[in-house]
Parts: structure tokens; sequence; C-alpha cells
């Protein structure tokens, strides 16, 4: 079930005409997505692909893969974006936004001080000037695709 006042589930009642960033990878579940108003090349958002708006309401099927979804972004963000580790935050509390997701975001080496930890925050919503461009955001989504591919079929 989809809400249509809900910015998640009007990008799932698309889903066949998704973008590469707006669909990186999936499953039954679950749906990946970059972000659309960061600073961070590879910044993911993790969505159960129905509408859910508290962790507890996530069934033992959603759950059972939510952790591995995690690792496997994770892993892939490494791989592309040689980041030294991932943040892995969820909130839902913005207005529009209340669907469940899961921010998972590369944590790179020279990130400064101040975007660390919760600050890493400061890099949403930024001026357009300094988002990442769909352009780049699809270029990601392949790549991460490509490197998510690989390490199902075990290369």
């Amino acid at each position: 079930m989809t809400t249509p006042d809900c910015y998640a589930c009007s990008k799932e009642a698309e889903f066949d005409a998704l973008p590469p960033r707006e669909r990186v990878a999936y499953d039954e579940h679950w749906r990946v997505a970059h972000d659309f108003n960061t600073a961070v090349p590879g910044w993911l958002v993790l969505l159960p692909r129905r509408h859910v708006t508290a962790v507890h309401e996530l069934t033992d099927a959603e759950t059972a893969g939510l952790g591995a979804w995690q690792v496997e972004l994770s892993r892939a963000l490494h791989a592309v974006t040689g980041c030294r580790k991932t943040y892995v935050v969820q909130f839902a509390e913005a207005e529009g936004f209340a669907h469940v997701h899961f921010h998972i975001v590369p944590r790179m080496a020279d990130l400064p001080a101040e975007h660390r930890g919760p600050g890493v925050f400061g890099l949403l919503r930024r001026p357009e000037r300094e988002r990442v461009t769909t352009d780049q955001a699809d270029r990601v989504a392949h790549s991460l695709r490509a490197e998510l591919h690989q390490h199902r079929n075990g290369n």
C-alpha cells in the first residue's frame, strides 16, 4: 500500500519509469535512491516499497533484508567512492518525508569536522549549484549497480 501525498510513495507509483538515480537497486521490499538535494555523491536513501512511518511497523520480511541492504550498500559505496566509512541514519520526520527511510552516506576521509557525525546533514538541502547533478547521480547509480551485481555474483 502506498499513500499519494507521500514523496516516497509517489516515486514508487512511477517505479517502472524511474531514472537510475531513483532506482539504484531494489527488491520486493526495498528500493534504493540517490538523494536529490545533496552535495555528496553517493548519498543513498533506502526505502520500504510500501508506506511505513515507523520502524516498528516493518514486517518480518522487510526486516529480514534491512541489515543486508545496509551492509551491501556500505560495501558498494566504499568500492565506488573510496569512502572511509558510511553513516546509516533514520529519522523520517521532515514534512512530506515521514515514510521510513535510511540515509546511507559515504563519509570521505577529507570530510571537514563540522560535517562529521550529525553535521553531515548540513550537506543536504544545499543551493542547487552545490548539489550533485542528476547526471552525476545517474553515473553513481550505474557504478553502484555494477558493484552490487558483481558482489552478488561472487566476483
